[in-house]
């Protein structure tokens, strides 16, 4: 078994595994389906953390269609290395203002870390949408037991999903 320079095991048994988070928007289904479609909303509260000037963000939004993000980010700042991410995704089902389907590797410093397949169903609400994130996902490549690295994705998710309630506020 080989390690990389962030001392990530590499070659290791994959874990698998899945979650759903369920959140409920203000918006109805439409505005929210449009949040994952539009480029400049997707940009709102979608994006590998960084320096913009590193930033690189493209979304081909359609079935067969992917969406790549790629950034650098310096997690301990001046006194750590610097990681580069890459977000790359396949659609793969995309039912307007209802289902999205999609599969996203998630790429750090050239070592795949992990592959996942995403269902987001959209339902209306009385008061808006009820959004239901389903992922399974596969770790290739992480550290010590893999709980960190499978509570980072988890949380990095919550995260995603306060950020898209955020932008669809703001458009009103």
């Amino acid at each position: 078994m080989s390690v990389d320079g962030a001392g990530t095991s590499l070659g290791q048994v994959p874990i698998h595994g899945s979650f759903a988070v369920e959140r409920d928007l203000a918006a109805p289904p439409a505005p929210v389906f449009s949040a994952y479609a539009d480029v400049s909303l997707r940009r709102r509260w979608f994006r590998i953390p960084g320096s913009p000037a590193d930033a690189h963000h493209s979304l081909d939004f359609r079935v067969g269609g992917s969406e790549v993000s790629r950034g650098v980010f310096a997690p301990l700042g001046d006194l750590g290395p610097e990681e580069r991410i890459a977000y790359r995704s396949v659609f793969w089902d995309l039912v307007p203002a209802s289902r999205l389907v999609f599969g996203y590797e998630l790429v750090l410093n050239d070592v795949r870390r992990w592959v996942s397949l995403v269902t987001v169903e959209l339902s209306a609400q009385a008061s808006g949408t009820r959004l239901r994130h389903s992922e399974q996902y596969v770790f290739l490549a992480y550290a010590d037991d893999g709980a960190h690295d499978v509570a980072h994705l988890k949380g990095s998710t919550q995260l995603q999903l306060n950020g898209l309630a955020a932008a669809l506020d703001a458009t009103g």
